[in-house]
Parts: structure tokens; sequence; C-alpha cells
């Protein structure tokens, strides 16, 4: 019976990334870590930003429109808490050139819907994904306190962020079509991240 009822679960969809974090961007991380967090704030304005454009571009999709509402005030909510850590350490919030990472991923988004939504939807998820082993990672290794609490808290909301724009992914396509487009993307986050950018960045 109960061998009869798995048979028709939908499949189960797995996000792993391709490749761990390497120790060479810990090291870099830490020693330059006012880079860091100053990137970090800019990469929390990008986070809500992202969620807002997916409001504008698919303003019809109710269910796109009740979850991305909420997480863009909530990344708004992760900048501000950055954002005093900043004043605290006494760095100046100021523009930075960005890594080439989200950039190149964008350029795999496919043009054409329905497939240019699920594209958008899973960059997202590994973005958010990688920020939450990123984070988590400083959580561990930085030497103040705070932001060691601080960061191990905010992975946590990373990890929420990416089975989020995952969820919405599965519910507007197949769980097969979901999966295979997945490790696709995944595959080339891997190859963005296999040479360590010389600026140190969230995502270099």
């Amino acid at each position: 019976m109960t061998k009869l009822f798995c048979a028709f679960l939908e499949p189960v969809v797995t996000l792993q990334l391709a490749s761990p974090t390497s120790a060479a961007w810990i090291d870099q991380a830490i020693r330059h870590f006012d880079l860091v967090l100053l990137d970090h704030a800019n990469c929390e304005k990008k986070a809500a930003g992202n969620a807002l454009s997916l409001l504008f571009r698919y303003p019809a999709n109710g269910q796109l429109v009740e979850a991305l509402s909420p997480l863009a005030r909530e990344e708004l909510q992760h900048f501000e808490r950055v954002h005093r850590h900043l004043q605290r350490l006494g760095i100046l919030l100021r523009p930075l050139p960005a890594a080439p990472y989200a950039s190149r991923l964008n350029q795999h988004l496919r043009r054409h819907e329905p497939e240019h939504l699920l594209d958008a939807l899973l960059v997202a998820a590994i973005i958010e994904a990688r920020s939450h082993e990123r984070l988590g990672l400083l959580g561990i290794h930085l030497p103040d306190p705070e932001l060691r609490q601080f960061y191990l808290w905010l992975a946590a909301a990373e990890e929420r962020h990416w089975q989020l724009y995952l969820d919405l992914a599965l519910a507007q396509f197949p769980a097969d079509q979901v999966q295979e487009r997945l490790d696709t993307l995944l595959q080339v986050e891997a190859e963005i991240l296999s040479t360590l950018h010389p600026e140190p960045r969230v995502h270099s």
C-alpha cells in the first residue's frame, strides 16, 4: 500500500550547488571583509530590486505577487541591518564595481516565455543558495562575535529565500522540467565561480 502511494508522488526537485566555496574565497573574504560587507549591502538592495522587477514583469501572476512583495520588503530590512554594521564599523556606504557573477548567470536566461520566467526564478534561487552557503561560512569564520551571530541568522533567511524561488518555479512548471533546467544552470554557476575574482565580493 505504501509503495503504491509513493509511486504517484511528485518527483522531488533538489537544489544542490555543483561546487562548494573554496578555502581561497573564505581567506579573501576575511582579509578584506570591509569590501565584502559593503558589497553585501549592495547585494541586499539588488535582491529587493530583483523581486520587484519580477512583479513588474508579471503583474497578472498573483502567486508571484503574493510571494515576492513581502520578500522585497524583507530584503530591504536585511539591507538596513547590514547598513547598521557598516555604520558600527565606520564604513561609508558606496557603490562598488560588481563581480561578473550575476551578469554572467543572467546571460543564460532564455528570452521567450514561459522559459524566461522559469530561468529567472531558478537563477534567483541559485544566487540565494550561494548566498546561504557563503553567509553561513562568514558566520563560522569571522572573528567578530556580533558579526558571526548576524551572519548565521542571515544564512537561515537566505535558505528560506532560495526555497521560495524554487517553490514558485515548481508551482508554475513540471518538476522534471524544473530539475533539468536547474541542473544546467547549476553547472553554469559552478563554472563562473571556478576562478576566484581578484576583487573580494560576496559572489566573487
